[in-house]
């Protein structure tokens, strides 16, 4: 029998075979331990759940309003009317305070997403029910400080500095829309 460290019938050393062996099991331990602290890292299903939250639109009549919940927030899903889409592009835009022209602010003429928080202290702005303070552009009024949205959500009077902001969102198809 050759001594520890020696080669054996011409093959490689006793010791080169341990320490190829016991490299093997350390890597393998190593990974067993570290793989559910790494997985640990990825987010929770209830959280995947709220990346993105898809929206029936054929349920919305025209001229009504609906506010989902995305990521927490709400967002406001208006059907808007012929009338308050030609109110949205009459404005000259040297009047907004928060210059940005309809048409960049919709995919669909007819629909409009918003984030329903007021850009001035994070207040839900009034305006998606039937009943609501509509102010004075008949779009969506926050009566915390009196800043008052247009039918494209676009500020007109008050102390908001940006207009409502339109969350990442796409038609998946004619009468859904996926938000996220």
């Amino acid at each position: 029998m050759a001594e520890t460290g020696e080669a054996t019938a011409g093959g490689p050393p006793r010791r080169d075979f341990l320490n190829l062996v016991t490299t093997a099991f350390a890597a393998v331990g190593v990974g067993a331990v570290a793989w559910p602290f790494i997985a640990s890292m990825q987010p929770a299903r209830d959280v995947l759940a709220l990346a993105s939250t898809d929206v029936e639109l054929e349920p919305i009549a025209e001229g009504q309003a609906v506010t989902v919940m995305w990521r927490g927030k709400p967002v406001f899903v208006r059907h808007r009317t012929a009338a308050d889409i030609a109110a949205a592009r009459e404005v000259p835009l040297s009047q907004l305070p928060d210059p940005q022209p309809d048409q960049a602010r919709v995919q669909r003429d007819q629909w409009l997403v918003l984030l329903g928080i007021c850009t001035h202290l994070g207040c839900v702005p009034l305006g998606q029910k039937p009943t609501d303070a509509k102010g004075d552009y008949n779009g969506w009024f926050c009566p915390c400080h009196g800043s008052h949205y247009d039918t494209s959500g676009r500020i007109r009077k008050g102390p908001a500095p940006r207009n409502l902001e339109v969350p990442q969102y796409a038609f998946t198809s004619d009468t859904k829309i996926r938000i996220g």
